[in-house]
């Protein structure tokens, strides 16, 4: 496995599976929030109470809830499938509660009452999911210590416009990850291993409507999404799209049981999270180009050559890690470069979730 995961047997386990920061993992963040008051809503203000309506609404407000199918469908799983499957919930719940943390932070230290109400709704759906997600985990006896994650888990500094790029990257990916296994599992029920997935189809749409949120949060200040910035919002789609690409693929039991091949799932999922993107970015990874899939390959190849070098340990094991952290920069430095796709944004923001 390129992350470790095998031997998660304890919430103490898991804890320190959802502390440790690496390449590949979900992280914590804080922003300056001084500069988050200077949003102004007003080039939007239509489309924004829209949707401030429909947070209002709270359509998901009994959705996470167990029933009585869901607990009689937790069955034991193959020793292999049940670690990947952990690590699958262990990524999730730390990415659900790592947006839970920042939108009530920014609650927490801000003024500006159209980002106070905003982030409030969105931390109030995030900690549903992080709970629900959580309270699976504790099925298998290995729920994560969320409080001691919040106080200990290693935090890293974004400007205010990394947040909107990241976390809008973020909460569309999801959209399409979930949907997309959402709609294989429709047609494959036989394949749904863990009563789980059943929630994903109106959970998914609370992701979307907070990409929504950061979507108009940033059509609000056109200089974001322009000039050198189109350089960072190319380096943040490579950056989410590589590191997705190299964590499914080293999850190849989990995917088999779904009956899914990761390449093909991956790709959906580029694609899905591509069109919706074009709200918002004024550019598209050219996910057809023939280096790029190629590109991709290689990273994963080199990250499972570094996991075996980590496990050889030494020198002769950190001499070789340094030298495949200098290919995966290289390639990585590669697929950058490839030609992107560029196009007009549209007048009207907002987009049903239609996948």
């Amino acid at each position: 496995m390129i992350d470790e995961v095998i031997g998660i047997s304890s919430a103490s386990d898991a804890t320190r599976k959802a502390e440790a920061n690496t390449l590949l993992s979900p992280r914590f963040y804080k922003t300056d929030y001084a500069a988050l008051e200077r949003f102004d809503v007003a080039p939007v203000q239509t489309e924004w109470d829209r949707m401030i309506g429909e947070f209002k609404l709270d359509v998901n407000r009994d959705h996470f809830e167990r029933n009585a199918q869901f607990d009689a469908e937790v069955a034991q799983l193959p020793a292999d499938l049940h670690q990947e499957f952990l690590d699958f919930l262990i990524s999730s719940v730390t990415a659900e509660f790592s947006g839970c943390v920042l939108y009530s932070e920014i609650k927490r230290r801000v003024a500006n009452p159209h980002l106070r109400e905003l982030m409030g709704f969105m931390a109030r759906d995030e900690a549903r999911h992080a709970g629900f997600i959580n309270q699976a985990l504790k099925d298998f006896g290995v729920g994560v210590d969320l409080g001691f994650l919040r106080r200990d888990k290693q935090y890293t500094h974004f400007r205010p416009k990394f947040i909107y790029y990241a976390t809008y990257l973020s909460e569309k990916i999801g959209y399409a990850r979930y949907i997309t296994i959402y709609r294989h599992l429709e047609q494959h029920p036989e394949k749904r291993f863990h009563p789980i997935f059943r929630w994903f189809e109106r959970w998914c749409n609370d992701e979307f409507r907070h990409g929504e949120a950061f979507a108009l949060i940033m059509r609000a200040d056109p200089q974001l999404l322009r000039g050198h910035n189109k350089l960072w919002i190319r380096f943040l789609l490579l950056a989410v799209f590589a590191t997705m690409y190299v964590r499914d693929h080293d999850r190849p039991l989990m995917h088999a049981a779904f009956g899914i091949d990761p390449t093909n799932y991956d790709f959906t999922v580029f694609r899905i999270t591509t069109e919706i993107s074009k709200q918002v970015f004024p550019i598209s990874l050219d996910l057809e180009h023939p280096h790029f899939r190629r590109g991709l390959e290689r990273l994963c190849r080199i990250a499972a050559a570094s996991a075996a070098a980590k496990s050889r340990g030494g020198a002769l094991g950190r001499l070789k890690r340094l030298g495949l952290a200098a290919l995966a920069a290289g390639t990585f430095a590669r697929l950058y470069l490839l030609p992107v796709q560029r196009h007009e944004l549209p007048v009207q923001v907002r987009v049903a979730p239609a996948w």
